[in-house]
């Protein structure tokens, strides 16, 4: 099973465009985790048009639940947890509110709020896809976690 990773997306409508595309043909998933900071529901129209199941978090920029709701019910205040792909998951937005006990019981920890990519085992997989937006580093990335080998690959998407 593979997982599609996005976070900070932030209303960059051609970033988020691209990462549907990217998720619909490109790179077929089975279930994508968006990590928080959508920012407005018209952005989220976006992520609607993804094929595979999307799971999601608010993050600390997403300022209207309601209107985001409407669109993508399943969006939920942090932490999330999930079981995919037989993998115990959580996800969160800003990585240092979430207590360890937590990150120690996942086999994987998905979250965003720096904006930087980060993968790293420590007790278990740690992801952060870095932003979609690129609006602070100017890359545009997402990730693909192969929940079986739980081998992670990033993708970068051009702002051309």
């Amino acid at each position: 099973m593979k997982l599609g990773v996005i976070a900070d997306s932030h209303d960059n409508l051609p970033m988020i465009r691209k990462a549907v595309r990217f998720f619909n043909e490109e790179e077929p998933v089975d279930a994508i985790v968006h990590a928080g900071d959508y920012v407005a529901p018209f952005a989220v129209k976006e992520l609607a048009k993804l094929k595979a199941p999307i799971y999601g978090i608010f993050g600390n920029n997403d300022g209207e639940h309601p209107g985001i709701n409407q669109v993508l019910p399943q969006i939920v205040d942090p932490p999330l947890y999930l079981e995919l792909g037989g993998r115990r998951i959580v996800v969160t937005h800003d990585l240092d509110k979430l207590p360890e006990d937590e990150k120690k019981a996942a086999e994987i920890v998905i979250f965003g709020h720096t904006h930087n990519r980060k993968v790293e085992r420590n007790g278990c997989l740690l992801v952060n896809p870095g932003e979609l937006g690129g609006w602070l580093t100017g890359e545009s990335s997402a990730a693909v976690i192969d929940l079986e080998t739980l081998d992670v690959e990033v993708d970068y998407f051009s702002h051309e």
